[in-house]
């Protein structure tokens, strides 16, 4: 039993398990929408450099499918953000995005959401843990092929 005297700090409350729900889908849409975006930036840059691009071009495309795949997490953290800034939770934009991009990122920060939305905190984690595991497999299959391609031509020929 609780002893009266020892106030109840936090209690869940529904609302914000109903926000971290929204937000972790919307994070998990927009990933499934920016990896399919990305796989195409890495399509065509492959249809522009042809069949057997020189070490150069392959890493430009590595390069280029890695920035789309930052540019995803970015906005990403900016919807989070922007819910936060909506909430009240920060009072400027700047602020919320420094807090969202270090929760998303796991980093932590010296900030905190207020008592009522401190559940986000874990949801927002949670949602950048299962981004960068989607966007780590996108890019290990896009950096597999770039190293595949360049160490057969180094394979002497058979026979």
């Amino acid at each position: 039993m609780n002893d009266p005297a020892i106030p109840v700090v936090y209690v869940t409350r529904l609302v914000e398990l109903f926000w971290a729900g929204v937000l972790v889908a919307a994070t998990m849409g927009i990933h499934g929408l920016g990896m399919i975006w990305s796989l195409r930036v890495d399509s065509a840059v492959k249809a522009r450099i042809g069949q057997r691009p020189s070490f150069a071009a392959g890493l430009i495309n590595l390069i280029l499918v890695s920035w789309s795949l930052v540019i995803v997490h970015v906005v990403e953290v900016t919807v989070w953000a922007g819910f936060f800034l909506w909430k009240g939770c920060f009072d400027n934009f700047s602020t919320a995005n420094y807090f969202a991009l270090n929760e998303y990122t796991t980093v932590g920060s010296s900030l905190h959401l207020p008592q009522n939305w401190r559940l986000l905190e874990g949801g927002i984690a949670t949602a950048g843990l299962l981004a960068f595991a989607w966007s780590t497999g996108v890019l290990v299959t896009v950096a597999r092929e770039f190293q595949a391609q360049h160490l057969k031509r180094r394979e002497p020929p058979i026979g």
